[in-house]
């Protein structure tokens, strides 16, 4: 997830949305056909502007070939509301916004049949791509005119945008510490101390999981932002369901393999856990050149809950440590946290939507306490079947309850 404003080459996250867009009243009359583009160029494009909001669809569609349809090619410049529906693809996943080999914005793990997912970006006038990786044709041209009107000089824009510009330092913060806890982790392998580095893996993994949605889109220099060989994200964070072959098993969850399935440290171990430190300090390299708007703040929040409801819930994420609910707590921390820098400015522009979504990360924060074990890896109970059995339903009903007003939150600040 993946919204700041990077000056370097960036790619992919994990996201998910429902947001609730409301008062955009989409009445988008699209001509959703096969993988081309129903564009109204210069015509005032099919995009219903509410409180200077625009919007762009993108529908993914299966039945034998997988396309990608874009509803218009044209917007005007100013906040940019992109709803991807994935109405039968099983080929297509992800959708990515892009330009000059960057991503502005995307969404992941979009299965199909699920609802409508979100993300909003304040675009300036220029050339940018729809990217939808598995399409007949994976790169729809998108152009944006005219230029963006300047900031909002109100008290609640003020608020935002100094609350986006000190999120900054809480980013950088969890990196630099990851960086430690990952070392960590090398040090106990490289000694063969299988249960310290499983100690240690628990330990490293909230950090990634705190700030993902922000810095996961960095492309190494080199490399095509397509390209995962040069993805850090992918080489970081990757697991098994989303193993590009062409480029192997890299990351965490390949040491967490060898360590909770293997049971054993090896000399591929060692290399992994090796090259492992070496991508997350060049993450960390990385890190302080972006920036961010306060929509950033609030996709990054919705997308690591959405990371709750694909990966965490259903135990995909720690398929062999099953230390999930350590992550998922991380995950909606790291969420709490955006939030927490938006709020005064939120507060001045909803004071009800405010409230709303402090009572829902209340009631997440004491749900999510119940799981606590200071005796258990990460300081969590084992994420394994009998609790997956016995309360995903009613953490995926949590979350929910708090991911529905927190979706609403992008477009909202956008305009502010």
């Amino acid at each position: 997830m993946p919204f700041g404003d990077p000056q370097h080459s960036r790619r992919s996250s994990r996201t998910k949305s429902v947001l609730a867009i409301g008062a955009l009243a989409v009445s988008t009359a699209l001509a959703l056909a096969g993988c081309s583009t129903s564009s109204t160029a210069g015509s005032g494009d099919t995009t219903t502007s509410s409180k200077g909001v625009h919007k762009v669809d993108v529908q993914l569609t299966g039945g034998g070939s997988d396309k990608c349809a874009v509803s218009t090619t044209s917007v005007p410049a100013g906040p940019v509301t992109f709803s991807v529906t994935n109405k039968s693809s099983t080929g297509i996943t992800e959708v990515e916004l892009l330009q000059d080999q960057r991503i502005l914005g995307e969404k992941e793990n979009l299965a199909p049949g699920l609802g409508t997912e979100t993300f909003t970006v304040t675009l300036g006038g220029g050339k940018y791509q729809v990217y939808c990786p598995g399409a007949t044709k994976e790169l729809t041209d998108l152009t944006v005119t005219g230029k963006a009107s300047k900031a909002s000089n109100s008290s609640a824009a003020t608020l935002l945008a100094q609350g986006a510009k000190q999120y900054a330092t809480y980013v950088d913060a969890q990196v630099t510490t990851m960086v430690a806890t990952t070392k960590a982790l090398q040090v106990a392998v490289d000694a063969g101390d299988l249960a310290g580095a499983k100690t240690a893996y628990a330990e490293a993994r909230p950090y990634y999981e705190r700030v993902e949605s922000d810095v996961d889109g960095f492309v190494k220099p080199g490399f095509k932002a397509t390209d995962n060989a040069g993805n850090l994200d992918y080489l970081i964070d990757m697991r098994a369901s989303n193993l590009d072959p062409k480029v192997g098993w890299h990351g965490y969850h390949a040491v967490e393999r060898d360590l909770f399935q293997g049971g054993a440290i090896t000399a591929s171990t060692k290399t992994l856990a090796a090259e492992l430190t070496s991508n997350v300090e060049e993450l960390q390299r990385l890190v302080p050149t972006l920036s961010y708007k306060p929509e950033d703040l609030a996709n990054g929040a919705a997308s690591l809950l959405e990371e709750v409801q694909t990966e965490k819930v259903t135990g995909e994420e720690e398929a062999f440590s099953h230390i999930d609910l350590v992550d998922l707590a991380a995950n909606v921390e790291g969420a709490e946290e955006a939030f927490a820098y938006l709020r005064p400015g939120l507060q001045k522009l909803d004071p009800s939507i405010t409230k709303t979504i402090a009572a829902q990360f209340t009631a997440t924060d004491n749900l999510m306490n119940k799981y606590r074990d200071k005796n258990a890896l990460g300081g969590y109970i084992s994420y394994d079947a009998a609790t997956k059995t016995a309360d995903a339903n009613t953490i995926s009903q949590q979350v929910q309850a708090l991911q529905d007003p927190l979706s609403q939150l992008a477009a909202k600040v956008a305009t502010a």
